[in-house]
């Protein structure tokens, strides 16, 4: 089947027509179709053998190597080492040959909404004026683009993700591996809640008690009330295929009238939710600014923190104690303040002022601390993800190579124990792998053009590099 497609920038990796239009032949489900295997090498004489030979490798959590050498064996890494020292077997078997200047894990970014809005800052109003089939449409090509910009994984924390997670695994798209919450639960006059409209409307539609709730039960927000809402707010988002859940435990910014420094849902709600998502395996990430809201998430069990705002030591030794990680989501905060507020409520705006440098000193405190961070932009697919990297460094303290190591080898604890092995260049891990023309540990904004990251490998299959269109299928012979 030919599908049209709308264009991006013109690459060698996808080319033009003159009227702006790439055209492409969509491979059949079957050939698209990346779902994980067990992280089993096969025999050389069944794998198709993939070495890429780096001039540096970057492996995640490590020192770097020179002149290296990475195999990749049936979507698996089989081999990560020097040059000189690949195993015989796979150069004996070896379909595909790659020489690039560096190699690292696939990024990731573990703060994302896949909501697809027309506006989503204004009040999350447009999470209910907005169509489901215009937010898909809009979350495709996004998930398109953060593949193409060395996106190997995104942690959804309310929105889509669950269902466009679906798509991508069987071949309908093409994008990054997604890990989604579901809907983020708030409680009503919550930062999920919507103070723009009247409380029935919201309750009639992100209420976790409407008996019909048509689209929007399965979209961004569930707004729930005491120990049985919650519980089954926490059961709805598991039977959409939710790999973590997601709590609002305190005021926010892009809520209108709620405190950021105030604390949300009761302790026994939050232990409900901890609980119940724990009963399947699943992790809980809660929102928090202020240290009321931190200091209870952290006592229900929460194992990631985001925006943590209103931070000091006392919170740091329990992150550290309790092997909480934390996702600033600075990039966020930078981008607004930037722009002077464009987009926000005035509301919004001036909360949004009022958080930003203790933020700041909070995000600072926790690197020197030495607690575990992982990199996300509390922005849509697609977006300016990489920034995060830059002001990790810029704002934070990080060095490059500790901020890519958040945005890797750390990142994969966002899902706890639904994380793969990825993340790291290391053999048995599954080969989430980008390729770059310039080196990120001497400039970290490097991430920040799409045409310095040249190759992409998910699961081990070529998603960009030479002669490869854009939905990942061989551009010579499209038709294979």
């Amino acid at each position: 089947m030919v599908r049209r497609i709308a264009s991006a920038t013109p690459t060698a990796q996808s080319p033009i027509s003159p009227l702006g239009t790439t055209y492409c032949v969509r491979p059949n489900s079957v050939s698209m179709n990346i779902h994980r295997r067990p992280l089993v090498v096969a025999s050389t004489d069944e794998a198709k053998v993939t070495i890429i030979y780096a001039g540096l490798l970057i492996p995640g959590d490590g020192e770097p190597l020179r002149n290296a050498a990475l195999v990749i064996s049936d979507k698996i890494i089989a081999f990560v080492g020097p040059e000189a020292d690949i195993p015989k077997k796979y150069l004996r078997s070896t379909q595909s040959t790659h020489r690039v200047p560096v190699l690292m894990p696939g990024l990731w970014d573990c703060h994302m909404h896949f909501g697809g809005d027309d506006d989503y800052y204004n009040d999350y109003t447009s999470g209910l004026a907005t169509h489901p089939a215009s937010s898909g449409a809009r979350l495709a090509r996004g998930c398109w683009e953060g593949l193409q910009n060395g996106y190997t994984s995104y942690r959804d924390l309310a929105g889509y993700g669950c269902e466009v997670a679906k798509a991508i695994n069987d071949g309908t798209i093409v994008g990054p591996n997604v890990y989604s919450s579901g809907a983020a639960l708030s409680q009503t006059a919550g930062h999920g809640d919507i103070f723009a409209l009247p409380a029935g409307e919201v309750l009639g539609n992100y209420g976790v008690t409407n008996p019909r709730p048509g689209y929007w039960a399965a979209g961004q927000l569930c707004i729930a009330d005491g120990v049985e809402e919650v519980r089954r707010a926490v059961r709805l988002q598991l039977r959409r295929g939710a790999k973590v859940i997601k709590v609002m435990a305190s005021g926010g910014v892009m809520s209108r009238d709620d405190n950021p420094n105030f604390a949300q849902f009761s302790p026994e709600e939050l232990k409900v939710i901890v609980e119940e998502a724990a009963r399947q395996n699943r992790i809980v990430s809660a929102h928090v600014h202020g240290k009321a809201g931190i200091m209870a998430a952290i006592k229900a069990g929460c194992k990631s923190l985001e925006h943590v705002s209103y931070a000091d030591e006392e919170v740091w030794e329990h992150m550290k104690e309790k092997g909480i990680l934390y996702v600033a989501t600075r990039s966020v905060i930078e981008i607004f303040l930037a722009s002077n507020g464009e987009g926000l409520v005035k509301e919004s705006w001036a909360k949004l002022q009022a958080l930003a440098d203790s933020h700041l000193k909070a995000y600072q405190g926790a690197i020197k601390a030495g607690v575990t961070i992982a990199l996300g932009t509390d922005t849509a697919p697609g977006g300016p993800t990489a920034l995060e990297l830059q002001f990790a460094v810029e704002r934070g303290g990080m060095t490059p190579l500790e901020a890519i190591k958040a945005a890797t080898a750390n990142a994969p604890l966002s899902v706890g124990p639904q994380a793969p092995l990825t993340g790291q260049l290391r053999e048995g891990y599954e080969a989430d792998v980008i390729a770059l023309e310039e080196n990120p540990l001497e400039d970290i904004k490097v991430f920040q053009e799409p045409r310095v990251i040249t190759h992409v490998w998910k699961g081990g299959k070529l998603f960009k590099g030479p002669g490869i269109g854009p939905w990942g299928e061989d551009a010579r012979n499209p038709f294979l």
